[in-house]
């Protein structure tokens, strides 16, 4: 095993009624001015929004909203919101959402203290200061509201990028499983999918990481079980709670503390949502990912094997493939680029867009006509 250290600074909340606390949690925190972070604005027909602003008003923080933050968060808004943490003089953003609002958040929160916040992700500036980043979460599936990275799009390049700094981890984070019962399955399927993928970026890697691994595969497990029960009854309280807790640890840094991020998988998944802002992360990845592992099997033979075994409970990794892809399909999630409306004429330009930041890969790196074989594969 590599020496590692683990440390992960952000305060969890988990379980029923826990959303009327954050009023509560920012008070004793020493702020009192806040941007209220949301996106479509779902959370004012679940409930959320009416709980979380009661709770900010009885414990005397002042609030500016910015919402209409979009899957795929882009640069435009995200900087809208740096002027209104400027312009108000917030101390703390309080993201209220999925992934995509708390990725905003951070990104908003670091470029509060950049001249240009998309210098942060050409790598041309270095976060090393951030406005406090507290979260609700809504929907289970990026493990943003544990971890330092976020991802935004610059719209007008078609760029879909990532930062990270440990300044970027939320302070304290509120995950209620029950409020996520009124989402629709396909987010629920998305959220699942994503936080599998986060999970094989490291799994992969691995060769004598037992406990990072056996961890990881009994997560996998975890998450299809729950997403099989979810698939027969939305409201089953339990499915939640593990569905929601166990795709938080997927990216948290716990099974990715021995061992190195693969990432080439989310990287042209980026290129596939950088050109189609309308695909949802965990949709590319579910057609993306078995088309990687396919097409890297000899990258690291035995744990691909092992995979098979103890993931999918199959004899070879073409049994396991099939096995994940009829799983995800059964769930209604796309297996091949045709099932996202993407042409085949464009597999070029998206191995492009995913190479623009330079190596994609740490198993195996991979050249932008390798990722375009991926995505042949995928199709």
């Amino acid at each position: 095993m590599q020496n590692f250290v683990f440390h992960n600074p952000t305060k969890l909340i988990f379980g029923e009624n826990t959303i009327e606390v954050i009023g509560k949690e920012i008070s004793k925190s020493g702020y009192k001015r806040i941007l209220l972070l949301y996106g479509g604005g779902s959370i004012k027909k679940n409930g959320v929004y009416d709980t979380v602003v009661k709770s900010l008003k009885d414990n005397n923080i002042v609030f500016v909203e910015h919402s209409g933050v979009v899957p795929n968060p882009v640069l435009s808004h995200a900087n809208e919101g740096i002027e209104l943490c400027k312009r108000n003089n917030l101390e703390a953003i309080l993201a209220v959402g999925g992934g995509s609002v708390i990725d905003e958040a951070k990104s908003i929160a670091a470029g509060f203290y950049l001249n240009n916040l998309w210098d942060a992700f050409e790598r041309k500036a270095e976060i090393k200061d951030a406005l406090p980043v507290f979260t609700i979460l809504t929907i289970s599936g990026t493990g943003s509201e544990m971890n330092p990275f976020a991802v935004l799009t610059n719209e007008y390049e078609k760029k879909k990028w990532n930062i990270g700094a440990a300044c970027l981890y939320p302070k304290a984070t509120i995950i209620d499983p029950r409020i996520q019962m009124s989402l629709p399955w396909h987010q629920t399927v998305n959220g699942g999918i994503d936080a599998i993928s986060h999970i094989l970026e490291y799994y992969f890697n691995s060769t004598v990481q037992e406990v990072s691994v056996s961890v990881s595969e009994a997560l996998i497990r975890t998450i299809i079980l729950c997403l099989d029960k979810l698939q027969v009854n939305p409201n089953d309280y339990p499915a939640r709670a593990n569905l929601a807790w166990a795709a938080t640890l997927a990216l948290n840094g716990l099974v990715g503390s021995s061992t190195i991020g693969e990432w080439a998988a989310h990287r042209i998944e980026h290129g596939i949502s950088a050109l189609y802002p309308e695909i949802a992360h965990g949709a590319g990845l579910a057609v993306v990912f078995p088309a990687w592992i396919s097409y890297t099997r000899q990258a690291n033979p035995s744990q691909y094997e092992r995979f098979a075994k103890n993931v999918w409970n199959s004899n070879s990794l073409d049994e396991a493939l099939a096995a994940m892809k009829s799983k995800y399909s059964s769930w209604g999630a796309p297996i091949s680029l045709r099932d996202l409306n993407i042409p085949k004429e464009k597999i070029g330009e998206i191995a492009h867009n995913a190479s623009r930041l330079g190596v994609v890969g740490n198993l195996l790196p991979l050249t932008e006509r390798e990722m375009a074989e991926i995505l042949e594969l995928a199709y």
